[in-house]
């Protein structure tokens, strides 16, 4: 090596600097960063656009990695560091390595110019850095932006750091990782927020659960909260239904609003990445359909049915049976319950459907005339018993009124009263209205019957005697 070069290597930066300033009206300094596009990719350096009259030179192997091919081409941009300004050139690293004197790190200091360092060992209160061949101090606090567990997995690595103290000469260097990766992130949010508007769809991650949504992180540093409405196009309870920190999600931007300095409030939503299916209901549905739904609220005038995600659908407590009278949804029914429908109205204007129970099991009242005929005699069972009458059911779904005048026409008036709700008793049809769905029924052994039969038995009994003597009569004549 010649006299000259070793001269030059012994130059502060600061003296570099001040002999740059003599030769070239460059607007670049030691310490400044770069954002220059690559304009020629040679064998073992890159050459690239510094903006001044001058182009950066940095070498191959400080940006590749071990292993790895050179992850750029011409034409890319790239960020890097003014480490030194040479005659003619200008010398770009992404921090400052190698061997240097004590005036290096000074200026580095000086310049806030990132340095190289390796982590030889952790220590009390942090870890003992090798910079520039020299021992430096980084506070376990300041070697990461997250909380470090587990100090030992940091020890062989190389990292960029920032010299925040220089003291006695060199002999008390304090680093800060934590201040770069502050600032890389900062800078990246930045640039992100910039191209970030409403209707942007990405990717991120649950940072944090709440009782009324969740917080997504959509960039490092960046934070976006999707409302517990706008999880999904169904109901939900909480967020936890469908959410756990750490998830990965997709989510659209739906608002940005200024929350005061540089900060942004970002609304996001889960279910407007898809399409709103009440949209498309009525080219899926139609009145009759007949659908399996998953019950997901009682109230006291029906239920709310979920026939696919988002869509929900009222029972009203009037379509819950023919079976049986209604007087509490739950009676027949409970959230969660896998329940079949028939589609009875569609209003998508008004995000509406109207739904059946009783209809999707089908009407019993269909062909009764055919069933039950005036004057027939039928077993049924008394379902409730009301100051008017008895309530009695044929079938399921089907039940007559026997009205309270018609029980003392029973041969035994007194053994039907003295009947509860769930016994049997014979019955006859005495009208059928199927248009009112009313039936009205008499005694299945009235005393009328009985009157008729003793009537009946007497005036044969009668007519046999009479008979004979006439026949006697006859016969003495002869």
């Amino acid at each position: 090596m010649s006299d000259s070069e070793n001269n030059e290597k012994q130059l502060s930066m600061k003296e570099l600097l001040d002999s740059y300033g003599t030769e070239s009206n460059a607007s670049v300094r030691v310490g400044d960063k770069i954002h220059g596009k690559i304009i020629s990719i040679g064998k073992e350096s890159v050459f690239v656009d510094t903006g001044s009259k001058m182009d950066g030179v940095v070498d191959i192997a400080e940006l590749v990695e071990e292993g790895k091919d050179l992850p750029y081409a011409v034409g890319d941009t790239i960020d890097l560091y003014v480490v030194a300004i040479r005659h003619g050139e200008i010398r770009l690293s992404r921090a400052l390595t190698g061997a240097g004197g004590i005036d290096q790190l000074k200026d580095a200091y000086s310049n806030r110019l990132p340095v190289e360092g390796r982590i030889a060992e952790t220590c009390k209160g942090g870890f003992s850095v090798e910079v520039v061949k020299r021992r430096a101090f980084c506070p376990v606090s300041q070697i990461d932006t997250i909380y470090v567990k587990t100090p030992e997995d940091y020890v062989g690595k190389s990292f960029r750091f920032l010299i925040t103290e220089f003291a006695e000469g060199g002999k008390n260097i304090v680093l800060s990782r934590r201040v770069l990766l502050e600032q890389e992130q900062a800078e990246s949010k930045e640039a992100f927020i910039s191209t970030l508007t409403v209707g942007t769809v990405s990717t991120g991650r649950v940072s944090r659960i709440m009782p009324y949504g969740a917080f997504v992180e959509i960039s490092p540093g960046i934070e976006g909260m999707v409302h517990i409405s706008e999880m999904s196009w169904s109901r939900l309870g909480s967020p936890e239904e469908i959410l756990h920190a750490g998830d990965e999600i997709t989510v659209k931007v739906i608002g940005i609003e200024n929350a005061g300095g540089d900060s942004r409030k970002i609304s996001l939503s889960m279910k407007q990445v898809g399409d709103d299916p009440w949209n498309t209901v009525q080219a899926r549905y139609k009145y009759g359909d007949k659908l399996m739904g998953t019950v997901m609220r009682c109230m006291d005038y029906g239920v709310f049915v979920e026939i696919e995600p988002g869509i929900e659908g009222l029972v009203h407590i009037s379509e819950m049976s023919y079976l049986k009278r209604v007087s509490k949804t739950q009676d027949m029914v409970s959230v969660g319950d896998r329940i079949e429908v028939m589609v009875k109205e569609i209003s998508s204007e008004n995000r509406k459907i109207s739904l059946s129970m009783k209809d999707a099991e089908g009407d019993p009242w269909i062909g009764v005339s055919d069933r039950y005929r005036v004057g027939q005699k039928i077993e049924g069972t008394i379902e409730k018993k009301e100051k008017f009458g008895y309530f009695i059911t044929l079938e399921p779904g089907i039940t007559g009124l026997l009205p309270k005048s018609r029980i003392a026409k029973f041969s035994d008036p007194a053994a039907v009263e003295k009947k509860q709700a769930g016994d049997s008793i014979a019955v006859v049809i005495e009208a059928v209205d199927k248009d009112q769905r009313k039936l009205t029924l008499g005694p299945g052994d009235s005393r009328d019957e009985d009157d008729w039969k003793t009537f009946s038995g007497d005036t044969k009994q009668t007519m046999s005697s009479l008979g004979d003597k006439l026949q006697q009569a006859l016969k003495k004549k002869k």
